[in-house]
Formats: C-alpha cells, structure tokens, sequence
C-alpha cells in the first residue's frame, strides 16, 4: 500500500477534514503520517492517525493556544496579517524540518493543505509527488473570480475583471515575505523560484471540499481543479458533553463564530438580543476562547457553550449564524439549513459571498452589525422560503456527490497517474478510473 504524509495548517477548519480524509485512505488499507506541532499530536492520535511531530523549536508545546487566542481578537485586514505572519512562520518551520521528517518517515506522496505554502516545494526537493487538498473555497489567482479574501460577489464583465485582477495583486503583495522565504530556500535547493503564488500549487492535482455548485463559476481552463464535497468523518469527531436537556421543543437557531476569531462578547451578545424577539431557542457555541459566565445574563436565556456537538445540532436547526467558516457553512447547507453570515475575516468575507450568491442565506457585514440588522436578516431568512430551498437543494448535492469517498478516490487516481505504485487496497478497489476526470 502507499504511504501518505499530510501537512496543513493546524487550525480546526484544516485538520478536521484532512484529518477526515487521513482515516478514509487509512481505511482502504494505506499508511497515512500527519506531520504537525506538539499542540495537535493528541488530535491527530485521537483520529487514528500515525504523527510526527516538526516545529519543535519554532513552535513548542503550547504556542498554538497562544496564537489562537491573540488571532481571536483581530478583526477584518489585522486577521489576515496575522494570518500572512502565521503562515510565513510556518512555512520556514516546514522547510527547515520537512525533509528529514518526510524522508525519515518512508512517504510516497504529500498531501499538502493549500493554505500550506511550503510542503509542495519539500516534495519537489525530495522528488516526490504532492497534491493539493482545499480547505477554504479555491484561492487560485484568476480575474474571473474574485479573491477569497474579500467580500466581493461574483460579477462577470470588464469591470469586474478588472477589479479582481488588482485584488490578487494586492494580496500577491501582502504574501511577498512568505513568497520569498520560500524562494530563499527553493534556491538553496537548486529549484526555479515561483513568480506568483499560482505556481506553488500541485500541477498533478488540487481537490477541494467546497461543491462546484457552492463556488464562484470559474470561466477559466484550471483542469487540475477538482471539486467534491465537505470531508466530514462524524465517528472521528471528539464526544462533546451537551445540556439537551436544557432543550425545551422550539425551533432551534444554532450560532458559532468557529474555533478561531470568536473573541468578541459582544457579538454573541448581539446575537443573543436579535434572536430573543422569536419564537425560537438559541444555543451559542463560543469556540473554547469565552467563558459563558462571562457573558453575563442573555435575552433569551440562550443555551451558551464553549463547545457543541454541532452536526447534531445543526440536524435540529431551522437557521445557522454562523461566521461563515467553511465547515461550518458546509455543514449547514449539508443538512438543508440556511445560513446568516457574519464574516470576521481571512476566508470568510469569501465563503459569505458565496453563501449570498448561491441563495442559501445572507450576510451582515461585522463593521454594520447591530441587533436591528441582524434581527432583520434572520427574520428575512427565516420567513422566505427560497432561503430554505436553495439550502436543501445544496444538501441533495453533497448527499450525491459524498465528498469524502470522491476526495480518497481522487488522491489515489491522481497519485496513480503520477507513477506511485500499490494503491489499491485490499478493503476494495478505488470507485473511479484513471481518465474519467
């Protein structure tokens, strides 16, 4: 069988679905090595997966909760150059460990999170195939859509173009210091530097969990792009401890700001007044960053948590607040349940256009949230059925598609195509063929 090591950024929007996908080739017979800091080791074990940890150095035992938390208190532009550093420290932490760890460990092909700038550049060096597994929606430099990080809606037209073209070129700019510790390395290596940051990605293939339906239309020729569907593993899903006894019967609106830029008291507190004048039960997940007992007494008496089990809940929801993170987004159109975005920033202005732009829910921008607006957008939502419809049309999509087995029979297609051998399992053969993409 073959031997698969993954990189990602160790945020829980990354590792729960490449750790997903780990556990589905791992099922059908493969080895799989997550390469990864001390602060993941236990949910990279927990999932079933081999770890070898990296970054000792750069990031010891506890860096990451340290991290987590000052990136919990940006907002908009600050999120991302917090992100942009982060991912620039990374980076010089895979290039300096990668080779050995990858090389020690026996690999045959990396996945690489394409949030990961440098792994696909220790695969080159090591003269090993990577491929590209897309976490967020694709972030691929084109002027026919328009950056991720951005709030932009798709438009088509001159314009438009225009306008995305010097978005990328902005952000080509801000990533100009990872983009060349990167090159610095590349050059000690004897590899041709990258000109743009399209260039750092997998030519063999790029497989993304966001459904081609749930995306901006791409007019351009990108044929190592593959759209699937959310990763989602529920049995490698840690047991979160719920009051469902606090659940008293009305319809359920779940809200969660994710696990990284939830900071804010005061915008769950602003959900919290929104929510109370229906006839509804909130229930909060706060993301590990807020004490409930710090928000003090909510209208509503809202159902308040550090964590939830949120696929469960979400089963049982008739509306999703959500800061439109791409599991969470995900997993709510997967079980028909529309959405009201609250983006705070990286990827997720990108996600809540796109949210807008399939019809599945809509968007209060931070900088205008108040109780009135969001108020208004629930109700909007809650009250016209189109909302609800498109929602559940996305989840008759991700049913079909099953975005998990699609992603496992991609890796080991893609990894066939590219020359590595044994990669059928003995659990059964791959369900699709080599040239039927």
């Amino acid at each position: 069988m073959a031997h698969f090591g993954i990189f990602c950024f160790p945020g829980a929007g990354h590792l729960n679905p490449m750790l997903a996908l780990g556990r589905e080739l791992q099922r059908r017979g493969h080895e799989v090595t997550v390469f990864q800091i001390a602060d993941v080791e236990n949910a990279v074990r927990s999932a079933g997966l081999r770890f070898v940890q990296i970054g000792r150095t750069a990031f010891p035992p506890a860096s990451l909760r340290k991290l987590d938390e000052e990136l919990s208190r940006q907002k908009g532009v600050s999120v991302m150059r917090a992100t942009l550093e982060r991912i620039n420290a990374t980076a010089r932490m895979v290039l300096e460990d990668g080779p050995d760890a990858v090389r020690g460990a026996g690999v045959d092909v990396l996945l690489v999170d394409q949030a990961e700038i440098a792994a696909g550049s220790v695969a080159q060096y090591l003269g090993i195939p990577f491929l590209n597994v897309i976490c967020h929606p694709p972030v691929n430099a084109s002027d026919q859509v328009p950056p991720i990080f951005f709030g932009w809606g798709f438009r088509p037209g001159v314009w438009a173009r225009l306008r995305n073209r010097l978005g990328h070129r902005l952000l080509e700019r801000l990533a100009r210091s990872a983009i060349e510790t990167v090159n610095h390395q590349r050059a000690l290596w004897g590899l041709e530097p990258f000109g743009c940051t399209n260039e750092f990605y997998s030519e063999i293939g790029q497989i993304a969990q966001i459904p081609k339906e749930f995306d901006f239309p791409r007019g351009d020729s990108l044929p190592q792009l593959f759209y699937t569907g959310p990763f989602v593993d529920e049995s490698a899903r840690p047991h979160v401890q719920f009051p469902w006894e606090r659940l008293d019967g009305r319809p359920l609106i779940y809200a969660s700001m994710g696990t990284l830029q939830n900071g804010f008291a005061d915008v769950f507190r602003t959900i919290a007044v929104a929510c109370s004048g229906f006839n509804a039960q909130l229930v909060l997940a706060l993301g590990g960053q807020l004490d409930p007992a710090s928000l003090g007494s909510l209208p509503g008496n809202p159902v308040a948590v550090r964590y939830a089990p949120q696929l469960e809940l979400l089963r049982r929801s008739v509306l999703c607040i959500t800061h439109a993170g791409m599991n969470t987004s995900l997993e709510a159109v997967a079980s028909g349940v529309p959405m009201v975005a609250i983006p705070v920033g990286n990827d997720q202005p990108g996600v809540a256009a796109r949210i807008a732009c399939s019809g599945t829910g809509t968007v209060v921008p931070l900088r205008r949230l108040s109780p009135e607006r969001l108020r208004k957008a629930i109700h909007a939502v809650l009250t016209t059925p189109s909302y609800r419809h498109a929602a559940g049309k996305m989840r008759d999509v991700i049913q079909q598609t099953n975005g998990l087995q699609k992603a496992a029979d991609l890796v080991i297609e893609l990894s066939a195509r590219s020359g590595v051998r044994n990669l059928y399992s003995a659990v059964g053969p791959s369900l699709v063929q080599v040239g039927q993409f």
